[in-house]
């Protein structure tokens, strides 16, 4: 925001006040992703995504990264639309794309948001959950780390080697699990012999 100060004398009396003006500047960055189709998967805008993918000069392409690395894929299954998933699969998108940096997979973003549904439309579509980000975190571990029980069963359902794999710091997503759903978790232990 920027600040305009308004001074002057008037009568023998002075007049001072600042007030703040809102800015109307937009970075590149900003303006590329609205152009682009990753703010339309946040809200979910699924045939604005499909008129900008099917225009003739299209801004950008259904596996297209923005400034921070991530697909439209990744924001979709993070804010849970599920239709908007859909169609960018259809479209072409890829299920397993990880994020240059974090090398966060769409799976990881739905797991740790809690989208069971989302994780289970993209484990049928074969997303990959053996896959590590950056942290060596599975979306398991992520699932795990936000008390996310249901997802965590439906991943250990798929599959039941999640169970043993351990990330950088050398943790099972078990030591994950808060506190207060340690006892919900108890259900997970019928899939596996690991100690929730």
């Amino acid at each position: 925001m920027n600040r305009r100060v308004h001074e002057h004398y008037a009568n023998g009396s002075y007049c001072q006040a600042s007030w703040a003006q809102p800015s109307v500047h937009q970075t590149l960055e900003e303006l590329d992703f609205e152009r682009g189709i990753w703010r339309d998967a946040c809200y979910g805008h699924t045939s604005t995504i499909i008129r900008k993918l099917n225009k003739e000069n299209p801004v950008c392409s259904v596996n297209s990264i923005d400034s921070s690395g991530y697909t439209a894929l990744h924001y979709a299954s993070r804010y849970g639309h599920l239709f908007t998933c859909e169609t960018l699969i259809e479209m072409g998108a890829i299920v397993n794309c990880q994020t240059r940096s974090g090398k966060s997979t769409p799976l990881h973003r739905s797991a740790s948001g809690g989208h069971c549904n989302i994780v289970k439309f993209l484990l049928a579509e074969k997303a990959n959950p053996i896959i590590k980000d950056a942290d060596g975190k599975t979306a398991l571990h992520k699932a795990a780390e936000n008390g996310h029980i249901e997802i965590m069963y439906h991943l250990l359902s798929h599959s039941p080697a999640l169970m043993t794999l351990t990330d950088n710091k050398g943790k099972t997503a078990s030591e994950y699990i808060p506190d207060d759903k340690k006892q919900e978790a108890q259900m997970l232990n019928s899939i596996g012999n690991d100690d929730y």
